[in-house]
């Protein structure tokens, strides 16, 4: 079994009086997470699954006592699928109110559907937390730093998905399955939306413009859609942990672009499946982009269990001088270019080191990345 790095962090929050929630795409773990917190805790566990329609009507109406009665003596509660309930965040708030010895993990696929919910009931009494797909530092622990690095072109083909990961060989049918069932499905019942083969002509566009700034105009031409409503559509693909977004640095150059945006994907194996694209790096135009997603999205993961709280960007001037990724923290900005080929050169542009004097600028390779997403 591969371990995950947030089981501990999220374990040591335990019965101290909130509820835990452990937001994530389906399918990236949620579920097998929760079971093993239930069969490692030496206290009685209720099972409660959003998806069955008979565990939802139990929370119709819900008071302190009925609740009480569909917990039984459970003390360690987990309801998966919680954005699924109708009025789950008032049900908590009663439980945590009432029975604060009662520890409550619940589990959602959609920040869009579960935090609406949550957030007004639950102020002051929830604990977040983001579960990821697997992660390369995940996968040190289950393979090896030589083997990992010789699956590197296959990661940028095929993701980081659980269930990708463990079926070798299957790979491309398992990423078809989880794309037809979840992506678009599930996407559509929770963010009620109607125009499905726009919303799938958008995800297609948004995915073979990763490393590229978008532009909502462009893609409401492409998808006819409005501008508007391409906005709010990338909003719920966000909060369905599917894509997300990286924001353009404005301080101190009147030529910095002030509201782009670039938007990348959670895992590439998603992204490729979208796209119908399983060739081999050898046979691709997009190798560069991958490699950038690729190693943004692990750098997310790695900061979130590090506890390194950052603000993110990428920089590019009307000018067209541009940098992939930028952290500031401390006081101080970090400027990274990613390459996949090692021998590329790279200059930062001299009016980034004008305005950010204090920046210290790297180049990220397969040859130095390591350190880096770990």
């Amino acid at each position: 079994m591969i371990d995950r790095l947030i089981k501990e962090k999220i374990r040591s929050r335990f019965f101290n009086g909130k509820v835990i929630v452990l937001l994530g795409a389906r399918r990236v773990g949620k579920t097998t997470l929760s079971k093993i917190f239930a069969d490692e805790i030496d206290k009685p566990v209720v099972y409660l699954n959003g998806d069955e329609y008979d565990v939802r009507e139990l929370f119709n109406n819900a008071t302190s006592t009925k609740l009480k009665a569909t917990i039984g003596k459970g003390e360690f509660v987990i309801i998966d699928e919680a954005q699924r309930i109708e009025n789950i965040g008032l049900a908590l708030k009663l439980i945590v109110d009432n029975y604060p010895q009662i520890q409550v993990l619940a589990t959602g696929s959609s920040s869009f559907e579960l935090g609406n919910k949550l957030n007004e009931p639950l102020t002051g009494r929830k604990i977040e937390y983001i579960l990821w797909p697997l992660s390369f530092s995940e996968m040190l622990n289950y393979t090896d730093i030589l083997q990992e690095k010789r699956l590197l072109e296959h990661r940028l083909i095929y993701g980081y998905y659980p269930e990708v990961v463990i079926n070798q060989g299957n790979e491309q049918e398992v990423l078809k399955e989880i794309t037809n069932s979840y992506l678009y499905k599930d996407i559509i019942t929770l963010g009620k939306i109607k125009k499905y083969t726009k919303l799938e002509k958008l995800v297609q566009a948004l995915a073979f413009q990763i490393g590229n700034e978008v532009s909502y105009n462009e893609l409401a031409g492409l998808t006819g859609l409005t501008q508007e409503t391409v906005e709010n559509y990338i909003d719920i693909l966000e909060k369905s942990f599917i894509v997300f977004r990286l924001r353009a640095l404005k301080r101190n150059l009147r030529n910095e672009l002030k509201k782009a945006k670039k938007v990348y994907f959670y895992d590439l194996g998603v992204r490729n499946a979208v796209i119908r694209n399983f060739n081999p790096l050898s046979l691709r135009n997009d190798t560069g982009a991958l490699w950038e997603n690729f190693i943004i999205c692990e750098r997310l993961k790695s900061n979130q269990i590090n506890d390194k709280w950052v603000n993110t960007y990428f920089w590019r001037t009307t000018y067209q001088q541009e940098i992939d990724y930028i952290e500031e923290y401390g006081g101080k900005m970090y400027a990274y270019e990613f390459k996949w080929t090692k021998k590329s050169k790279v200059r930062f542009p001299k009016k980034f080191k004008e305005a950010y004097p204090q920046s210290e600028c790297s180049v990220i390779t397969p040859d130095n990345f390591e350190s880096f997403i770990s």
